[in-house]
């Protein structure tokens, strides 16, 4: 699978942490270690809800989570807005909007071509006329019943929805981005990071609350770590995914650096240079056989943890169609599994991991509170 994955972010205007309103510390602080694994509500609660609607989010808050994440993307005029790539073809209702038929197009971001509509090509008014769609329909059914509810957040009003669920609940909830493709959209004028930290300094929420910054690329994350250093509630997180490929970045810049290398004791010890937290695939922890069965860790928890990392994962969820095959019922593809996904879950968790990715965080919240 081809993941190529965001960028090289190049000199941007005025000082990030002025315009964040959040004060450097210089001090790098000792590594941190969690009370207890972190359930992270994966685009929010989408094995229940349509992703990255505030919908999903509320699922996820009612169900547990500790976090929700935004995966961020931007509008053409500069707003960050919640979809997991900038192709919209999939989780919105586009297709039905005459009004926008000539700008369905063709581009290659990251290295993949797609076709479809790109959510920088609209106006945060115009996305505003769309509605979310169940992104797995065959998979996912039951969400279908929510097509055409919701619109697509901006990432300000998540952060003001999350704080009055705070409010509401009487508890801390995280939030954890994900800043996507940022070679990608520097290069076409409109870079992510410097917006994104106005918006966290413009919210009490952010600037008082736990916050996981996360990214596919290296530069973004340096960047970032410069202007924020290092402070108790904020976090970087390093994802990483598998094999001899590159983050986007990398490519970009001519560099070398594989995934695979990112994940050796001296990778991991790079990446604490700059980051709190590294996130692999979670097949890069425990990996399936030929069949398909869940096998031995691997060192890379281990080695992360003796680099001063937390070890997050990504990403479980609870059908069939995704569990491995000594977890998986006889119920069908679709079906889904609630004891397969928690005992895959409880796996991770006894070899060591601090926080996970799950489609379904009630579920998470049984793998972790028994």
């Amino acid at each position: 699978m081809a993941l190529s994955r965001r960028g090289f972010i190049g000199a941007v205007g005025a000082t990030a942490a002025t315009l964040a309103g959040l004060p450097l510390e210089a001090a790098e602080p000792e590594r941190r270690r969690v009370a207890k694994v972190e359930v992270l509500g994966h685009r929010g609660a989408c094995a229940w809800r349509p992703e990255h609607t505030l919908a999903s989010y509320a699922k996820a808050i009612a169900d547990g989570a500790d976090y929700v994440e935004p995966d961020l993307v931007c509008t053409k005029d500069g707003v960050l807005v919640a979809r997991h790539e900038c192709n919209i073809l999939e989780t919105t209702d586009i297709a039905q909007h005459a009004e926008f038929a000539n700008r369905r197009t063709t581009k290659t971001i990251d290295g993949e071509t797609q076709t479809g509509w790109f959510v920088e090509d609209f106006t945060l008014a115009e996305l505003k006329t769309l509605r979310a769609i169940e992104r797995l329909p065959k998979l996912r059914p039951a969400n279908t019943a929510f097509d055409g509810q919701f619109q697509v957040p901006s990432f300000e009003e998540i952060i003001d929805f999350v704080a009055a669920e705070s409010a509401a609940r009487g508890r801390v909830i995280g939030l954890i981005p994900e800043i996507k493709h940022s070679t990608y959209l520097s290069r076409i004028g409109l870079p992510m990071e410097d917006r994104f930290l106005g918006v966290l300094g413009e919210h009490a929420y952010t600037r008082t609350n736990p916050v996981e910054i996360q990214s596919f690329e290296i530069a973004n994350l340096k960047y970032l770590r410069s202007k924020l250093g290092h402070r108790e509630q904020l976090r970087l997180m390093q994802l990483v995914w598998m094999g001899d490929e590159q983050p986007a970045d990398v490519v970009a810049s001519g560099g070398k650096l594989t995934w695979a290398e990112m994940l050796t004791p001296k990778g991991l010890a790079d990446i604490a240079g700059y980051a709190d937290v590294v996130a692999p695939l979670n097949r890069a922890l425990i990996p399936v056989d030929a069949a398909g069965r869940l096998g031995q860790p691997t060192p890379v928890i281990a080695d992360a943890h003796r680099a001063g990392l937390l070890v997050h994962t990504y990403t479980f969820r609870p059908e069939n169609h995704f569990l491995p095959t000594d977890l998986a019922n006889q119920n069908g593809d679709a079906a889904r599994n609630p004891a397969g996904s928690i005992a895959e879950m409880r796996r991770y968790i006894d070899a060591g991991i601090d926080g996970f990715f799950t489609d379904d965080p009630g579920l998470g919240r049984l793998a972790v509170d028994g």
